[in-house]
Order: structure tokens, then C-alpha cells, then sequence
């Protein structure tokens, strides 16, 4: 496990552009952590590294927003409102992850019986100081 101190919105972008470079079709990445804490924006840092064009936004009500303009197809879900596993199932999740592009999770601890074990796990929580984020990282 890496833990990455993240102490401005710039340490974010670099962090996110840094894990971008290392993504590849089939990567499923996992941010998990509470409200607030960055995972939308951390996400648009990765769709960046990727060349993703579009604008990112949370897919809370959609569940899944996909862009295509960048290196990779990049599927960007939050699966905050599923509530089980017809859900899951119907959101049609698992198909994009043995797509050809990155699939980004938000709060991808609700789903985790169907995450790959390969997934990438970003672990987010407020830091001590204000505007301060921890990262633990499994890769």
C-alpha cells in the first residue's frame, strides 16, 4: 500500500495525471472514500492524463458517463445509489469492465464482490490540515 499526501488541488492533478500514464484497456480503478473528498476530481485529473476532451461530471444519476476522445475509452461510474446486486446487474457495470477502456469507480467499496482482482484501489480520506487529502494506494 502507497500512501500520497495530497496537500493542494495540484498535488491532485499531478497524482492524476501520473496514474493515467500507467493505465491500460481492462484497468479498473476503485476510488473509495466520503463526501466530499475529491473522487470527482481526482477522476477529471485521470481523464486528463488520458486526453479525454469532454467535460467530466458526476454520473450520480446516470451511474455511468462514457468518453471516448482520449487515448483510451474511459467509463466513469458512482455507484452510490445502486442499492443491490439486481442493480449492479441491470446498471450493466461488469460489461464495461472487460471493455476496451479504464473504468473509474466511485465508491466502489458497494460493489467490491464484483471488482476485478487485478482493480486498481485508491483509498481517499480528509487529512489533517484543512484542504489536506490522504491516498492509500493499491496497485
Amino acid at each position: 500500500m502507497i500512501e500520497k499526501v495530497i496537500r493542494s488541488e495540484e498535488d491532485c492533478r499531478r497524482f492524476g495525471l501520473c496514474l493515467a500514464e500507467r493505465l491500460k484497456p481492462g484497468d479498473v480503478v476503485a476510488l473509495i472514500g466520503d463526501l466530499g473528498v475529491g473522487k470527482t476530481t481526482l477522476t477529471k485529473y485521470i481523464a486528463q492524463g488520458l486526453g479525454i476532451s469532454e467535460m467530466i461530471t458526476s454520473p450520480t444519476f446516470t451511474v455511468v458517463c462514457e468518453y471516448r476522445s482520449g487515448r483510451l475509452p474511459l467509463y466513469h461510474m458512482d455507484v452510490y445509489r445502486l442499492e443491490n446486486a439486481g442493480d449492479i446487474f441491470e446498471s450493466g457495470i461488469e460489461e464495461y469492465m472487460d471493455g476496451e477502456g479504464v473504468c473509474i469507480i466511485e465508491w466502489a467499496d458497494m460493489v467490491a464482490e464484483i471488482l476485478p482482482d487485478d482493480t486498481i484501489c485508491v483509498f481517499m480520506e480528509y487529512g489533517e490540515k484543512e484542504g489536506e487529502r490522504i491516498y492509500r494506494c493499491a496497485f
